[in-house]
């Protein structure tokens, strides 16, 4: 996950559960991590501002706002975040996790659930809940039970071909290099990386690279950074195929969002 964490966070709880639902809001700064840790309880996580990156059984998930990471129980996993980041976790107990997937997977946060997650971040309920917090958090786990699964939105590999060239890209999604270029760089052949990524990635790399530009904006959107210079730092030559581009994966547009975010 890129460099060394500054921060180590543990993890809240090791045993059990305060609550059978129980929400968690923190505020992480930036090159902070969670150690690879796994507890019996699912862990719905959700980024309020900035990215989190989970990592588990070779997988890589980034979600930006429209979505967030299921957990099942016992899945092991690490989470880091390169910026400041705000996130909530609802652990849910092992009875209460039936109708979630049984593998880790992205979760579209609909607008009821982001309502209804910014409603329990202002007021988080503590270990002995309200009748009314106890609703609320009964009807979160139902719109989640009911929302759609969508995999990994910015998955990863681990294939030592094509695990460097998504690192590379990582640390640099300005980076214009072909396909055909990448294959000179990693000798290998276009065909090669071509399988390699719908085998492990499920999309043609050109389309992750979208998807890792639109993660990489948000934070210097929710910043104040200028649209026009957002693209001009991820490599685009105009504001309009960046905004374009954005819309197509969000849908919205890059002031929309940003909008929406600080109001």
């Amino acid at each position: 996950m890129g460099k060394l964490a500054e921060h180590l966070i543990l993890a809240p709880f090791t045993d059990e559960l305060p609550a059978p639902l129980y929400f968690r809001a923190a505020r992480m700064p930036a090159s902070a991590a969670y150690p690879t840790h796994r507890h019996p309880w699912g862990e719905f996580v959700y980024s309020f501002s900035g990215v989190m990156e989970l990592k588990l059984d070779g997988a890589h998930f980034i979600a930006p706002p429209q979505y967030g990471v299921w957990l099942p129980p016992q899945i092991e996993h690490n989470a880091m975040n390169h910026q400041e980041a705000c996130h909530c976790s609802l652990y849910i107990a092992p009875a209460l996790c039936e109708r979630l997937p049984l593998k880790a997977c992205a979760l579209t946060v609909t607008p009821l659930i982001r309502e209804l997650l910014e409603e329990l971040h202002a007021s988080p309920p503590g270990p002995v809940q309200t009748a009314e917090e106890s609703r609320l958090l009964t009807v979160l786990l139902d719109r989640l039970n009911r929302t759609s699964c969508v995999g990994s939105y910015l998955p990863g590999s681990a294939d030592p071909i094509l695990g460097p060239i998504l690192v590379a890209l990582e640390q640099n999604p300005a980076d214009g290099r072909s396909l055909a270029d990448w294959a000179r760089k990693v000798n290998a052949t276009e065909r090669t990386l071509l399988r390699r990524c719908q085998r492990d990635l499920g999309m043609s790399l050109a389309q992750w690279k979208q998807r890792l530009k639109v993660t990489s904006s948000l934070d210097k959107l929710k910043a104040g950074t200028s649209v026009e210079a957002v693209a001009f730092d991820l490599g685009y030559s105009s504001s309009s195929a960046f905004i374009s581009m954005f819309r197509k994966l969000t849908g919205e547009t890059p002031d929309e969002y940003r909008r929406k975010r600080l109001s």
